[in-house]
């Protein structure tokens, strides 16, 4: 839905077109309640238009949407308009990525014509007072970009091909990739390396007239299989998540949606499913992953480990996997009654006790789990590590810097297995 523009803008939008936005944006659209520790759950409507305007402003002022040989004489450019221009030129990229369709602008139950009435003006009081109220909503077109933005971010270092074209080893795309040539036995795939078995046969009779294969000389290709996998991704959306001076649940944010963009593009046959556990836990659909903010306080990860399992016996994958990214220790619990039992001092023994109860279940249903662990105390190290042994997982001490990386390569890795 599009919104009145309150006046018209003469001038050019500098060359931005809305990729470019979006990529300055990211961060903005991600917020995961660092700025404000003391509101949680999700961002109702997305935000208000004050809101983004203000983030394309900050984003003009920081240089960022702008190339190193463009931002000194963009900069230059930019502090020879007047108030009123750049307020123009903010409403017009704001406007652009609506016109796009990575954003709608509007607020629910009021009209266009109602929105003209209040907007009737440059600088009068019903557009400021339209503006206020107008709220925007990212759209799945920015849930896809944003995805592709954090997949190629995370590894686009790695690799010789772009993001789109990564597999496991630097090796190809798809399904199956070249590997090394054998001896044919009975029952294998008859992909047949054929360079390799003129080479057998020429050395066993030479070049004398037509060259006559036997059985022996057979030698055929090896190759990379990738199983279909059901995944859930189990998000810890505690208030620790924000706390000392670290943004961490934004970062995790940013991984599900790599993620997500990877097994819609590389292994379109795989599922993923999302997770949030602190008191409790819910499933989440990745389309309002983006709103979502950090909260309530404590971390229940037996109740995440019983929403993943449930998820899960729904799917009929041949792999079924839980990833957890987490930087606190189970510190609730939900009773039988229905209460939560909450316990943040140590390690308590009823939620470990339990907790460990859902991860031998996962064990007994073929659940692989491995953990992501954006903390270092050595209480928490042993809990993951016991988890991962009982399990046959892995257990990655980590940081949300490397998160990413670590968690898509992990991903890739554990699709592929040698058949023959």
């Amino acid at each position: 839905m599009k919104f009145i523009r309150f006046t018209k803008f003469l001038g050019d939008n500098f060359g931005i077109s809305s990729e470019d936005l979006m990529r300055a944006l990211s961060d903005f659209f991600l917020r995961s309640g660092f700025e404000d520790q003391f509101r949680f759950g999700e961002a109702p409507q997305g935000g208000s238009l004050e809101q983004l305007e203000q983030a394309i402003r900050d984003a003009l002022e920081s240089g960022e949407l702008f190339s190193q040989e463009q931002v000194e004489q963009m900069m230059d450019r930019l502090a020879e308009m007047e108030p009123e221009q750049m307020d123009q030129l903010v409403q017009q990229l704001a406007q652009q990525l609506a016109d796009d369709g990575y954003v709608s602008i509007g607020q629910p139950g009021e009209s266009a014509e109602r929105r003209v009435e209040l907007a009737d003006g440059p600088g009068s009081a019903g557009a400021d007072q339209a503006k206020g109220r107008v709220r925007f909503e990212i759209s799945d077109k920015s849930l896809d970009f944003l995805g592709f933005k954090a997949f190629k971010d995370l590894l686009g270092s790695l690799g010789k091909a772009a993001a789109g074209s990564h597999d496991t080893r630097e090796t190809a795309t798809g399904v199956e990739t070249g590997g090394s040539s054998k001896a044919y036995e009975f029952g294998d795939v008859l992909n047949l390396d054929v360079s390799g078995t003129l080479t057998n046969a020429i050395g066993r009779q030479g070049l004398t007239g037509e060259i006559e294969l036997e059985y022996e000389d057979l030698m055929v290709r090896q190759s990379e299989y990738q199983s279909s996998c059901a995944t859930v991704l189990m998000l810890d959306c505690s208030h620790s998540m924000i706390l000392y001076g670290e943004d961490r649940f934004t970062p995790a944010k940013q991984v599900a949606l790599a993620l997500s963009h990877l097994i819609r593009t590389q292994f379109p046959g795989d599922s993923l499913h999302l997770v949030l556990f602190h008191d409790s836990a819910e499933e989440m659909p990745l389309s309002k992953l983006a709103r979502v903010k950090v909260g309530p306080f404590h971390t229940n990860t037996r109740e995440g480990l019983i929403a993943a399992q449930r998820i899960l016996r729904r799917q009929r994958k041949e792999m079924q996997q839980i990833i957890m990214i987490t930087d606190g220790k189970p510190s609730a619990l939900t009773l039988d009654d229905g209460r939560i039992y909450k316990n943040p001092f140590g390690l308590d023994p009823l939620v470990i006790s339990r907790t460990l109860e859902e991860v031998h279940k996962c064990k007994r249903q073929g659940v692989l789990i491995n953990t992501f662990m954006l903390a270092q105390d050595p209480t928490l190290i042993r809990f993951v590590q016991q988890v991962a042994k009982i399990c046959r997982g892995k257990a990655y001490f980590t940081s949300p810097r490397n998160l990413g990386r670590h968690l898509l390569l992990d991903y890739m890795n554990n699709k592929s297995k040698m058949v023959h």
